[in-house]
């Protein structure tokens, strides 16, 4: 009876054994991110673990992305951050609440193929300043010292920051505990492979966290409340206190964020194995689902995160059972063991978003682009700049602006081609798309040409005219059939 029972086990999952292993790898990863990034959030450790748990049973079961793994992420912690500590942490469950609706909304609609058509550029551009931002904020944290609200004085008072940091021992302490995750993190990839086989964010905490019990440095270590404690459901109450433009605003920049790092996410994903493919529209259904259910709880939002998706291929998982058992495997931790999160230092974990921060920002790729599309290489960096001296939304914005200037001009593309034989009339042929982002071109050209001979203008071959393009150019041929010459002849487009 038993080889039956095993032999009905094993059709029906063929690969549980790889499953269960990958999924113990990707709760190693994701453990001290999750505590990590709700520190940096300005909310309590244990929520970040709820969201983790979240992303792995509830979004981990829904089809969608198969191997790509959700939870909290280093991309959203700024935005979280500002939106704590202007609407206060009740509610930021509504704001999750919200965007969960929303993102389930698009889904339903089948929008989430079109999250594909945003420029990489800004996507990248986004990640990159808040990848600043990010990494600003946490020198603070390694200091000591409270970091300003915006991200322009998070950078411009780093060297004050650093420079009372040199003064008072117990700053240094915790500064070069941090600088020795940080270095940990780094060199990781060059030990051996078997001490490779502890994922690098939990060898560099562990190891901070040894130190600093051992040596008895004077370093602050994770406040923990409980999982229950922790937990704080949406308070409508809150909400109306607060509701406004700042809210919608905050609510659409979540939405956008979460939805646009996901999908391009699980296109790298997609490249990292040869399985199904994302169904985007399901995907981002099951990260909608996931917000709900963190709004709801009043937990983090959560979102696709490629360093836990990466882990998890390169584990060798094969189904969602992977992403599904590291989400149980959290919640196991969270219930029975909370109180280890107490010895967590905090500029360990610090530590680990500066170097996450810093793979945010895309040094090679802006290199690259900047040889091959240099308005492409713009747009990425004026996001990014946009992102840390105005604010998140607002950069946003801009480079979704910026994007589609750069393509309507490139879209406006057109040629004036003159053939001028030195007697008879000149001739002149439009070719191209005529709008408006190109008049000045054209008008100064056109009134380059002799105003003593008549002008044949020829617009047939014209793919588009705009209605600014047509009216100037038949204003053009009043003045110029105006000084005594032939009056022009136009030859209308298709």
């Amino acid at each position: 009876m038993q080889p039956l029972i095993d032999l009905t086990r094993a059709r029906r999952f063929p690969y549980l054994r790889q499953d269960i292993a990958a999924s113990l790898v990707v709760f190693l990863v994701a453990l001290p991110l999750c505590v990590g990034v709700a520190v940096a959030s300005g909310v309590p450790a244990e929520l970040g673990l709820v969201t983790g748990v979240v992303g792995g049973i509830v979004t981990g079961l829904m089809r969608g992305s198969s191997l790509q793994v959700s939870g909290p992420a280093a991309g959203l912690t700024v935005l979280v951050f500002e939106a704590v500590r202007e609407f206060g942490l009740p509610v930021l469950g509504v704001l999750v609440l919200a965007t969960g609706v929303l993102q389930l909304l698009l889904g339903a609609l089948k929008l989430g193929r079109w999250f594909r058509a945003i420029s990489v550029s800004v996507v990248e551009g986004m990640l990159a300043g808040i990848g600043l931002v990010l990494i600003a904020g946490q020198i603070y944290s390694l200091t000591g010292s409270r970091a300003p609200a915006s991200g322009l004085r998070k950078l411009a008072g780093l060297p004050w920051a650093l420079a009372d940091a040199a003064t008072s021992p117990r700053a240094l302490a915790s500064l070069a505990l941090g600088a020795g995750t940080v270095a940990v993190l780094m060199a990781w990839r060059c030990v051996p492979r078997r001490v490779r086989s502890v994922p690098g964010p939990l060898a560099a905490v562990g190891l901070a966290t040894l130190v600093a019990a051992v040596s008895g440095l004077p370093v602050a270590t994770v406040e923990v409340r409980g999982l229950l404690g922790a937990i704080q459901p949406p308070s409508l109450g809150a909400l109306g206190e607060s509701a406004g433009v700042g809210l919608f605003g905050t609510v659409v920049a979540f939405t956008l964020i979460a939805s646009a790092e996901s999908l391009f996410s699980a296109a790298a994903v997609d490249r990292m194995h040869d399985g199904p493919r994302t169904e985007y529209d399901r995907e981002l259904m099951a990260q909608g689902a996931g917000n709900t259910v963190c709004g709801l709880l009043g937990a983090l939002p959560m979102t696709a995160v490629i360093v836990r998706s990466a882990a998890n291929v390169h584990a060798g998982a094969r189904t969602r059972a992977s992403r599904v058992l590291h989400g149980v495997w959290l919640l196991l931790f969270a219930a029975l063991l909370p109180s280890a999160l107490a010895y967590l230092p905090v500029p360990a974990l610090a530590g680990v978003l500066v170097y996450s921060g810093a793979k945010l920002i895309p040094v090679r790729e802006i290199a690259a682009l900047w040889r091959e599309y240099r308005g492409e290489a713009l747009i990425l960096v004026v996001t990014a700049v946009s992102i840390v001296t105005v604010g998140m939304f607002e950069g946003v914005l801009i480079g979704l602006a910026l994007s589609v200037v750069k393509t309507a001009w490139q879209a406006s593309h057109i040629k004036l081609e003159v053939v001028d034989k030195g007697a008879g009339p000149v001739r002149a042929y439009l070719s191209g798309n005529a709008t408006f982002l190109r008049l000045p071109k054209i008008l100064d050209s056109l009134e380059a040409l002799p105003r003593d001979r008549p002008v044949r203008l020829d617009l047939s071959g014209l793919h588009h005219l705009d209605h600014a393009v047509r009216r100037a150019l038949v204003d053009w041929a009043q003045r110029h059939s105006g000084d005594g010459t032939e009056p022009v002849r136009l030859t209308p487009g298709r």
